[in-house]
């Protein structure tokens, strides 16, 4: 596995992966300076799934996931001044400021968003696909959940369409063995999350979701499949997250000694030692020297986010309603595009 890659592409995998890393560190520390509001689902650990699963896929396929999605918008190749300047809810954002962390979304790069209503993006993912096959083109549809969608309803319908239609979707199962703070064998009767797919008679699959070449690997045999016409696949990445549910989460379910038996398998280091060092494709030296270039690169993007303005109060009803209605007030006067408006009830 990753024999087929070349060194540039390998190295870009460390880069990413770092990248993520050092972004969420700094990220919670912006949190903790009040700098971030809302809530923050930081992705430290699961680095490998993300990097491993975008490297496989086309920059046009379509990608969905669940809230703890900066991993997945940095790997799509979005601005990481962007995605920090989002997370500050600014207007340098990259939904303006109003989306926030649960709701990154890139429409030109085929990203169609973090969504905070868990399993609610799954039936829009089926609905993606099928617009790829309605219209005839061989793009496929990366789907990216918790194991927690997949005790519920939406999980289930989206599995069912996706299989009786043959669409070209991967449902990608992000098994950190907690929902929330709630273990595995606690929410799910199955804990083997590969083994749901079975209920709908499609193909499924395990992969070591620490592995960054083995994510890649089995995500390309995935969507050659999907793109041939055979249909849509689940695959459960088991992997483990290294901070709480969130960052308002005091994480009191987990022990210290299992996060650190965890950690002794973290999937940048192990990357790094076990292919960048051992193949000689990096000496420490470049290492030491890429992790200070992307720390320089998160640094410059704190202070874009910090610099870029808060919305215009004008622009709050903007991309809300295609025809906006009469009365949208703010402080008593019209804003935004109500202001076209005669003010007598009609409209649009």
């Amino acid at each position: 596995m990753g024999m087929d890659m070349n060194k540039d592409e390998l190295i870009a995998l460390y880069r990413q992966m770092l990248l993520i890393r050092i972004f969420e560190d700094k990220s919670a520390e912006m949190y903790a300076k009040a700098k971030i509001g809302g809530f923050l689902h930081l992705y430290n650990g699961q680095e490998a799934i993300a990097v491993g699963a975008l490297s496989a896929l086309r920059p046009d396929d379509d990608l969905v996931t669940h809230y703890r999605d900066h991993g997945y918008a940095l790997a799509r190749g979005l601005n990481a001044n962007a995605v920090m300047a989002e997370l500050f809810g600014r207007e340098g954002g990259t939904t303006g400021g109003r989306g926030g962390s649960m709701h990154l979304a890139d429409v030109d790069k085929h990203f169609w968003g973090g969504y905070a209503i868990v399993g609610g993006h799954l039936p829009l993912a089926v609905g993606l696909a099928y617009a790829n096959v309605h219209h005839k083109t061989d793009r496929i549809v990366m789907c990216v959940m918790g194991d927690g969608s997949t005790n519920i309803g939406t999980f289930h319908a989206a599995l069912n369409w996706a299989q009786l239609w043959k669409l070209p979707v991967i449902f990608l199962v992000e098994n950190n063995m907690y929902a929330m703070g709630t273990a595995i064998n606690v929410h799910s009767a199955v804990i083997e999350i590969y083994k749901k797919a079975s209920a709908h008679d499609m193909y499924a699959e395990r992969v070591d979701g620490k592995d960054v070449l083995a994510v890649h690997e089995v995500v390309c045999r995935l969507a050659e499949r999907a793109r041939g016409g055979e249909g849509p696949a689940l695959l459960e990445a088991v992997t483990y997250r290294y901070r709480g549910h969130s960052m308002a989460d005091s994480d009191v379910q987990r022990s210290k000694s299992e996060i650190a038996e965890q950690k002794m398998r973290d999937p940048i280091p192990t990357f790094a030692e076990n292919v960048l060092l051992k193949r000689n494709l990096l000496t420490q030296a470049d290492m030491d020297r890429i992790q200070k270039e992307i720390e320089a690169e998160v640094e410059a993007a704190v202070q874009f986010a910090d610099a870029s303005p808060e919305p215009a109060l004008n622009t709050l009803y903007e991309n809300i309603y295609a025809h906006p209605v009469a009365n949208m007030q703010s402080g008593g006067s019209l804003i935004g595009p109500a202001t076209l408006y005669s003010g007598n009830g009609k409209h649009g």
